[in-house]
């Protein structure tokens, strides 16, 4: 499956963007699919993720209460809903699809079980 991320942009704080990975070449609604994010400088982690259906959802302490991970199968999108965004939410952001069963066996926030990634999508969030 061929992932393309996109919606990245430049925001005030306390601003709202949407993400949306789109989805291409695969049975999409059968994988898991997770945000990931890399600010300069730092390691590349887990922000969200969403099983196959989207009743299932993780995200990271930090975003909890301010992004909301969905997605629609019809659409082959996976999409990140962010508000109230913060200076130390800038970076790269980056959508990765993983099997249901490493989903479902909670290893959904790790990049090593993530085989498929899109490219990423900047955001940039100014004080």
């Amino acid at each position: 499956v061929q992932l393309q991320a996109s919606g990245g942009g430049l925001v005030q704080a306390g601003g709202s963007l949407r993400l949306s990975c789109a989805a291409s070449g695969g049975t999409f609604s059968s994988y898991a699919v997770g945000w990931f994010r890399q600010a300069p400088g730092k390691e590349r982690e887990f922000v969200a993720a969403i099983n196959w259906s989207g009743g299932r959802t993780y995200y990271t302490d930090s975003v909890k209460g301010r992004f909301t991970i969905s997605r629609d199968n019809a659409k082959n999108t996976v999409y990140l809903q962010m508000s109230s965004l913060k200076p130390e939410d800038t970076a790269v952001y980056y959508c990765a699809a993983q099997s249901w069963n490493a989903f479902y066996s909670g290893r959904y926030n790790l990049l090593s079980d993530y085989p498929y990634w899109g490219q990423g999508t900047q955001v940039t969030v100014s004080s």
